[in-house]
């Protein structure tokens, strides 16, 4: 017999006259954990914490933009056509309007938001190296990706294939009555780990000292862990359920290789070391 877990939560809190949904919460959480995760870093680092205000407008504005235009392009491109305002707002206009709030964000766009961001963050506003920033700022990217994906769970999306197994759970906010992967606190669980090995690599080592390493490290890492946890995935986009490697694998590759490049050259640009 198999002793799945029921899943049935509310969408949020309710305060009457407004319902705070958990996913935004979550995403509330991550945001403010990173201000300050920055904030450690600013003080020991001797940075003008006055810099961190623009950093945090930077990471949140690239963040969310990047994800949601990445979501249209990698995985509903359709609606750049079909129903192009609610791309940007929260409504859908087709085929009637109705308040969906901001749903659809994907991890792929939200990198690509950051690292553009943090580039202009480091040429306008730090004025360093943007390697230094990137170093530094995977840490509350990989502490909020935690609380990212917890929002996705209490969302019930981004679901895992069928299991039979005790440890599964059954969305009933999807009409299910079978078990799926929690593909979502996977991800999370995996998330924490990387954060603690980054903040003591971070801390404890000189691997910050290394122009790009940290970064590499993380880029490597994370799209690994998203690469392997989409086999228990169920597709997002279910036309190309049937391909040997899913969309976000196919996404994720790419971003693999270039984190293992970053670490290649990282080591490579070190001062060699007389003899």
């Amino acid at each position: 017999m198999i002793h799945a877990i029921t899943w049935d939560p509310s969408l949020g809190i309710e305060l009457g006259f407004i319902t705070i949904r958990y996913y935004s919460l979550m995403f509330l959480i991550a945001f403010v954990s990173g201000w300050y995760i920055m904030k450690y870093v600013f003080k020991k680092e001797g940075i003008d914490e006055n810099k961190l205000d623009s950093l945090f407008i930077y990471t949140v504005v690239a963040t969310l933009l990047g994800a949601r235009l990445g979501h249209v392009i990698f995985y509903q491109s359709e609606l750049i056509f079909e129903d192009p305002l609610s791309i940007f707002l929260p409504f859908q206009f087709v085929p009637e309007i109705r308040f969906t709030g901001f749903q659809g964000l994907a991890s792929h766009g939200a990198t690509i938001g950051i690292a553009i961001a943090m580039y202009l963050y480091s040429k306008k506003v730090l004025h360093k190296h943007i390697s230094w920033i990137l170093d530094r700022v995977i840490l509350p990217v990989s502490f909020g990706a935690i609380f990212v994906r917890i929002g996705n769970f209490l969302n019930s999306e981004i679901v895992g294939e069928p299991t039979n197994s005790d440890y599964g759970v059954i969305f009933k906010h999807l009409g299910e009555s079978f078990p799926r992967h929690p593909a979502q606190l996977y991800e999370a669980v995996s998330y924490l780990a990387l954060f603690i090995i980054l903040w003591l690599l971070y801390t404890k080592s000189k691997a910050k000292n290394i122009r790009g390493l940290m970064f590499g490290i993380f880029f490597t890492c994370l799209w690994t862990i998203r690469f392997f946890v989409e086999f228990i995935k169920e597709p997002q986009v279910p036309e190309r359920a049937d391909w040997l490697l899913n969309t976000g694998q196919l996404l994720s590759l790419p971003m693999l290789i270039i984190g293992l490049i970053i670490i290649y050259f990282a080591y490579k640009k070190q001062p060699k070391k007389s003899e």
